[in-house]
């Protein structure tokens, strides 16, 4: 029970640091302020980016937190942070000023908590209840 806690506690520290970027992306700069910005980062297809990285970051965090569609929201996150880390922060190298260290961070968690989050999870439930109608 220790290991199904402490899962759900990183579930709901990297969902919520996910979903504020998503929430962000949509609230602060709006998707039109996104595109741009990945524009003159040089992300490629910057529209098509914004939509998935606010999409995923908001949608994935909440579902991470709920642990729910583990472990496809694990690694849906985890490609969304591999994507800003190759093209965005990588040349600033590992820490300072646009480092790479949050989204290395970010990622390499969405993804082990996507594949061991525990079984306090929505998914738990939903199986259980599959299980018990069969």
């Amino acid at each position: 029970m220790v290991r199904d806690v402490a899962a759900l506690i990183g579930r709901i520290g990297v969902g919520v640091v996910f979903f504020a970027h998503g929430w962000q992306k949509v609230t602060e700069w709006g998707l039109d302020g996104t595109a741009q910005a990945f524009q003159g980062m040089g992300v490629p297809l910057p529209t098509v980016s914004a939509w998935f990285a606010t999409l995923v970051e908001l949608a994935g965090g909440a579902l991470l937190i709920a642990g729910a569609g583990l472990p496809v929201v694990g690694v849906l996150l985890a490609l969304d942070m591999l994507g800003a880390l190759i093209i965005v922060h990588l040349p600033n190298g590992l820490l300072g000023q646009g480092g790479y260290e949050l989204v290395l961070a970010l990622g390499v968690a969405a993804l082990a908590l996507g594949f061991n989050g525990g079984s306090l999870t929505v998914d738990r439930l939903v199986r259980r209840k599959r299980t018990a109608e069969v």
